[in-house]
């Protein structure tokens, strides 16, 4: 009981306030030079060669049949450089894939080991707490004062996220917890992910998925820029076809467990990926599911725990 009361107050400061979460274990890649741009450009999913220095764009790494291997954030610092963060999942894949194909281009690509944090705020206070100035859109980033730190301060979808240099995580950690931050866990954060409809890498999303089939590409693909891994059949699904999977917010009866199985009628149609209990909605889940199953439908998880079927918007 006491840890559920206390998940519910990381919750409510979250929902209400501001919630502190520690990502500094998210992998952080620097790639320079002159041909940074041009070269992530035919690597990556999104239109990286068109950010301007202090925007950024969300991300994704294919396989040649246009399954994701990894997703990310691209940061655009200066014109010829940029820093990427990723899952701690597929941190070392994208390094060894981007320190591989970057030969003969005057790119080059380092793991960013300087030992700075990546803090998140979560909530509708995080901008005072990140500086107390708009940042824009998703992804647009800039270098603020905090605690008297450099810090580079970038807009989230929840909040803000601060990269803290290395010499400043205690001094800053402090201020922002002094100011009104409060600490939460990635379960907490997890619960307004589900409540939110975003998927993630290693929960939803596996090698097998497609842009499309997670809900990422509107976010994640440019269809107007020049070629890039897995382009070819990306563009013809979105194009030409359908998903034939797609991400749903399911809406079970009692609480299920990542990893069960989801089954209409007979068949299973899919594997529960986040499942968490919201202390404003009940259980919740996310999970990628066969096209026949459409909102509003009732599917079977688990043991047969039943669960209604939501369209997400992310």
């Amino acid at each position: 009981m006491e840890a559920t009361l206390e998940l519910d107050a990381q919750y409510r400061a979250l929902r209400e306030e501001a919630g502190l979460v520690d990502r500094s274990g998210r992998p952080r890649l620097v790639v320079r030079g002159g041909e940074a741009a041009e070269f992530l450009q035919g690597q990556l999913t999104n239109d990286v060669e068109a950010l301007a220095p202090g925007e950024g764009c969300y991300a994704a790494l294919l396989d040649r049949k246009g399954k994701v291997r990894a997703d990310m954030r691209v940061l655009r610092i200066g014109e010829g450089e940029f820093l990427i963060d990723t899952e701690p999942e597929t941190g070392e894949l994208l390094a060894r894939h981007l320190g591989t194909y970057n030969v003969g281009r005057d790119a080059t690509v380092e793991r960013d080991d300087s030992g700075g944090a990546l803090l998140s705020l979560l909530g509708p206070l995080a901008p005072k707490l990140a500086g107390d100035a708009p940042l824009g859109p998703e992804h647009a980033h800039a270098e603020r004062f905090v605690a008297g730190a450099a810090c580079r301060v970038i807009a989230t979808d929840a909040g803000a996220d601060l990269l803290v240099p290395a010499d400043a995580v205690a001094a800053v950690t402090a201020h922002l917890l002094a100011e009104g931050a409060q600490p939460v866990s990635e379960d907490a954060a997890d619960i307004a992910r589900v409540e939110t409809g975003r998927p993630r890498v290693g929960r939803e999303i596996g090698p097998q998925t497609m842009p499309a089939e997670a809900a990422i590409d509107e976010r994640a693909v440019s269809f107007t820029k020049g070629c890039y891994i897995g382009q070819e059949t990306v563009a013809r699904l979105h194009y030409k076809g359908k998903p034939n999977r797609h991400l749903r917010r399911l809406r079970p009866s009692e609480p299920v467990a990542a990893g069960d199985p989801v089954l209409a009628g007979d068949r299973e149609v899919g594997v529960i990926g986040t499942a968490v209990i919201s202390p404003a909605e009940g259980p919740l889940a996310l999970a990628i599911l066969r096209r026949e199953v459409e909102p509003g439908d009732e599917v079977r998880v688990g043991d047969g725990v039943v669960a209604v079927v939501e369209a997400v918007g992310t």
